[in-house]
């Protein structure tokens, strides 16, 4: 299918502050559906905060070892399952999810990457990794939204893994969630100005 206008300005336009672009694979995804525009827009600004909470996350608890590249493809697919459930993009559901990791696995890609798209939003459930806590919490925090207990899971994680008091590790998590966080109305705008069908 052609990529539409619109799907193409949600892929490249720069943005303000400027946004990073999707990996490759994920673009390239996107275009083959003929995605909705807003989708696109949302996936590139949850990846876009992925990418700055694993950039902290590097610096600031270095004895932590973790995936960069899956989260950073897990925030970029999270919702991908949208294409599909595309009421999903402006009403409750969760349907995309697992249809999401069918799509992506549909499409060649691993196990490993597709558990995303279904895990993203079951964060409370037993054995979730960290490279899945970091793409929950870019999900609530792109929109301004803090969920307590989802940050409380990726505090103890850290804690432990940097052997360092918890609130401590609280402190420094709450100070770059909420400098995020103070982005959200620019993230919302720009997700807004996208049209949620082709």
């Amino acid at each position: 299918m052609p990529t539409t206008d619109a799907l193409s300005r949600a892929l490249d336009t720069r943005g303000e502050p400027p946004l990073r672009p999707l990996p490759p694979t994920v673009s390239a995804l996107l275009r083959t559906l003929a995605a909705p525009p807003r989708l696109a827009a949302h996936l590139r600004l949850v990846h876009d905060v992925a990418y700055e909470l694993a950039d902290w996350l590097t610096g600031h608890c270095p004895a932590l070892v973790f995936d960069r590249e899956a989260v950073l493809f897990g925030a970029a697919t999270h919702d991908i399952g949208k294409a599909v459930h595309t009421a999903e993009l402006s009403g409750p559901g969760s349907a995309h999810e697992p249809a999401g990791r069918e799509l992506l696995l549909a499409h060649g890609f691993t196990e490993d990457r597709a558990r995303f798209a279904a895990t993203h939003a079951a964060w409370d459930e037993g054995g979730v990794s960290v490279e899945e806590l970091l793409v929950g919490v870019a999900d609530k925090v792109w929109k301004g939204k803090r969920v307590q207990d989802l940050e409380d899971l990726l505090v103890d994680r850290l804690a432990v893994a940097a052997g360092t008091e918890r609130w401590a590790v609280y402190l420094e998590l709450d100070g770059v969630l909420g400098r995020i966080a103070e982005g959200a109305d620019g993230r919302l705008g720009f997700q807004a100005a996208f049209p949620v069908h082709a």
